[in-house]
């Protein structure tokens, strides 16, 4: 059985609906019992339990072979990387009372450096959370996904505006989370991705005002990245609502970006290519989002 975490995501909804069409059996663990009716309507069983709660996990994990696993982010902790052990450490002892034999790790571009990296390192900390055990374990490393540019998508269209934290020319890595959500179902059923790291990047780099072209297109009018100036970070941040913890760990992720921590490696990892370019991604979920 695979057990799948974080499938009210692009990317897990994306794995559950891959590995339901390669005819694999699949299990998922969701917090909210509301999303139960739709998941199982697609093939899946599910199965309730708060990554906080070990007992509530440990019943989920107890049919488990293999399990697709991530670390939850919200910009409400009050204590990210504490938030992060915990769930950690829930997970493996989840694990080690199940018949789960072999992990796969959602992590993140940027997961090799321990320090300096805020966000990041709490992938540093997944892909270290399992050792001295009797599993086998794989890590899917994938880019900046361009599923993060649709929080902008109303000040997109009603001032033409794209707010980037990034240079505007910059270009980094970055990948449709759908392309990842089918490669990490594949790695899931390959055999010989034991001790493997994966990193994941779309076609090309892109920049933000790629981003913005692409907002331009999809909504018929003229759309310009502007820079947040650094110091006013903080209080872009706070208006959405996250915590002075979060804060601070998302200006390090941000800063380790633009300094070049997220370039994927070259050596010790194996490279996929998703085939979505950012254009169509954009244009496909601005028309969804019109129609819902």
């Amino acid at each position: 059985m695979n057990i799948i975490l974080g499938a009210s995501g692009q990317v897990g909804g994306a794995v559950v609906a891959n590995l339901i069409e390669k005819g694999e059996p699949v299990k998922v663990v969701i917090r909210d019992s509301k999303k139960a009716a739709d998941i199982e309507k697609q093939g899946a069983t599910v199965a309730v339990a708060d990554a906080f709660d070990l007992p509530a996990l440990t019943e989920a994990f107890k049919d488990g072979t293999t399990l697709f696993v991530l670390t939850p982010e919200s910009g409400e902790s009050k204590d990210v990387l504490g938030d992060t052990k915990k769930i950690l450490e829930n997970y493996r002892k989840a694990v080690e009372a199940s018949p789960i034999k072999k992990v796969i790790g959602l992590s993140s571009m940027g997961a090799q450096y321990s320090e300096g990296t805020g966000n990041l390192l709490m992938s540093y900390m997944l892909e270290h959370a399992f050792e001295g055990m009797d599993v086998k374990t794989t890590f899917i490393r994938p880019a900046y996904y361009f599923s993060n540019w649709m929080m902008y998508l109303d000040v997109a269209k009603q001032k033409g505006i794209l707010p980037t934290f990034f240079p505007v020319d910059l270009a980094i890595p970055m990948i449709s989370p759908l392309d990842t959500g089918k490669n990490a179902a594949d790695i899931i059923t390959m055999e010989g991705t034991a001790g493997k790291i994966y990193e994941l990047k779309g076609p090309i780099l892109y920049s933000s005002k790629d981003v913005a072209s692409a907002f331009a297109v999809a909504l018929g009018k003229e759309v310009t990245a502007v820079q947040t100036p650094r110091d006013e970070w903080g209080t872009a941040l706070r208006g959405a609502g996250f915590s002075e913890d979060a804060i601070n760990n998302f200006i390090d992720m941000t800063t380790a970006v633009v300094e070049g921590k997220l370039k994927n490696e070259t050596t010790g990892v194996t490279t996929l290519t998703g085939k979505t370019t950012l254009q169509q991604y954009i244009l496909d979920a601005v028309n969804q989002a019109a129609e819902a």
